[in-house]
């Protein structure tokens, strides 16, 4: 018979296992970088970085001396963990409708985990492309409706909080979104919010400057990890603008990377609208378009070696250009279910009939060779 305790039990050991995996893979970036716990210290990410060559290798003559032995250059990279959540709930009148059937209890948690699954896909790879403080999409006009630059990150029932350059609008926190219209970049809210919307942007409720640092934060002019980035070109990423994407375009940048970076990007990054082009690109001098397995499952087309993975959270007309192996996931621990005092995953939630477990990861995303990464902007794709 199925029952609160063994139900907790059930989410402890099987659907830990099960999730986790899942979650390992939400995109090809994700699974391809390194996840380790060895540079977190306390709640913080530390990791000290060599910048440059240190010229311990050099040539002499037969007689002279020796060359001194050159020293390494430090940077360090200092950022503190961000506090990832995922909840499912599982009504009381659920619950006990399948306290029968074990068949009935698997499929309901079987769904939840699902959705919480699909849930982390989305918002992991949100982050990744996201300033670390859950921008999904500016308001440009609100005369017939409420227009907004690119709809594609928004979705009907999602929260999101109305922001100007340094607050939440009155009126605009924890604003749900009822409806969307892709087609013509329109949204509808649950509610009406006073002032000039025009300008402002659509933040996820509750995300600003809690979310890891993706590519807008790493490719952005603030600081990052700590470092002031005015005096460091270390941290330093490659922007590159052109005003036509051709094959002799992106091979020359590419080329750029490792000519002057000693560093050969072995992912490119962009939308699924540019992917298309550098496709048809490829196919029209007559190449054969090579295809890969990545890690995770995805498939990729091949350029010059190089898997493009498209990603509906990378804008249309940018392209990234990263070495996989210079970023790192470090984590204080992988996922795990928030417990209470007696070890219970599954609590009742507050004035409801219903019983709530939270995943939690507490992780951030660093980039250990931030001049090793480029951008490509300006094309029409």
């Amino acid at each position: 018979m199925i029952t609160v305790s063994n139900a907790d039990k059930a989410l402890k050991t099987y659907y830990l296992d099960a999730v986790t995996a899942a979650l390992d893979s939400v995109s090809p970036f994700y699974a391809a970088i390194e996840k380790n716990g060895a540079e977190v210290y306390g709640k913080e990410v530390k990791i000290a970085v060599i910048k440059g060559d240190n010229s311990r290798v050099m040539a002499g003559t037969e007689d002279g001396e020796l060359p001194a032995a050159g020293k390494n250059r430090y940077l360090s990279l200092t950022a503190p963990l961000k506090n990832i959540y995922g909840t499912i709930e599982i009504s009381d009148k659920a619950l006990r409708a399948s306290a029968s059937a074990e068949g009935a209890f698997i499929n309901l948690v079987n769904a939840e985990m699902e959705g919480l699954v699909n849930s982390a896909k989305v918002n992991f790879s949100r982050m990744l492309y996201g300033d670390g403080n859950g921008l999904v999409a500016q308001i440009t006009d609100t005369e017939d409706g409420i227009v907004v630059d690119d709809a594609c990150r928004l979705f009907e029932g999602m929260r999101v909080d109305i922001r100007s350059s340094t607050a939440v609008v009155e009126g605009g926190e924890d604003v749900t979104i009822t409806s969307v219209d892709y087609a013509n970049n329109e949204i509808t809210l649950s509610k009406s919010v006073t002032g000039v919307l025009a300008g402002k942007s659509l933040y996820v409720h509750g995300a600003y400057g809690n979310e890891i640092t993706g590519f807008a934060a790493l490719f952005g002019t603030g600081d990052v990890y700590g470092v002031t980035r005015s005096t460091e070109s270390y941290m330093q990423p490659n922007r590159f603008t052109v005003t036509e994407l051709t094959e002799a375009v992106l091979a020359e940048k590419i080329g750029f990377m490792e000519q002057y970076f000693n560093s050969r990007p072995d992912m490119i990054l962009c939308s699924y609208k540019t992917r298309a082009k550098i496709g048809e690109l490829l196919a029209s001098s007559r190449m054969q378009v090579a295809t890969e397995v990545l890690a995770g499952g995805y498939s990729a087309i091949m350029f010059d070696g190089i898997p493009v993975v498209a990603d509906k959270y990378c804008g249309n007309d940018e392209i990234y250009l990263v070495n996989t192996a210079d970023f790192c996931l470090a984590q204080l621990c992988d996922w795990a279910w928030l417990e209470d005092e007696d070890g219970k995953i599954l609590k009742q939630v507050p004035g409801k009939a219903a019983y709530s477990a939270t995943l939690v990861k507490y992780a951030e995303l660093v980039c250990k060779k931030p001049c090793g990464q480029a951008k490509i902007t300006g094309f029409d794709s």
